[in-house]
């Protein structure tokens, strides 16, 4: 199986690719940048375009998303609502079937504490697929939504 998780932000999306066997593998990975000083919809647009390009190279099976946190302010949630629609579209467009985790199960799929820092995350997942090289945060945090997909339904397969 072949599992996309998607970190959604309104000026970098990370996105990681995982196979899964007896052991996990990464197969690709990134962020996904739109470019700065691009208004919004252009920026979405632009994330669209990316994670469709992703979507069509990795031909994965399913893909996970990082659900929406509390933002500092409404209007950050907003345009992150706003990146996370693109991207839920994208996953759509292609027939995937899409997932959303809340940051904190990600967390505590991972590392067993919910509020653990973004490092403690990227940490374990080095760990669980053997990379030798820090990814990007944005990354890594893609990463570990596709690794607690994979977590959980290997505990729901008996």
């Amino acid at each position: 199986m072949i599992i996309l998780g998607v970190d959604p932000g309104s000026h970098a999306t990370g996105y990681g690719v995982i196979g899964t066997g007896p052991v996990a593998r990464m197969l690709g990975g990134g962020v996904i940048r739109p470019g700065g000083g691009l208004d919004l919809p252009e920026r979405l647009k632009a994330m669209h375009a990316g994670l469709t390009a992703v979507i069509a190279e990795h031909e994965p099976d399913v893909m996970v998303v990082e659900n929406l946190f509390n933002a500092r302010n409404a209007r950050s949630s907003l345009i992150l609502g706003h990146a996370r629609g693109v991207l839920l579209l994208a996953g759509a467009e292609a027939g995937l079937p899409v997932y959303e985790y809340a940051p904190r199960e990600i967390k505590q799929a991972l590392t067993g504490n919910g509020g653990a820092a973004k490092q403690q995350v990227r940490f374990m997942v080095m760990r669980l697929l053997g990379l030798r090289e820090e990814p990007p945060l944005d990354q890594s945090d893609a990463l570990a939504a596709a690794l607690a997909y994979m977590g959980r339904r290997r505990r729901a397969v008996p």
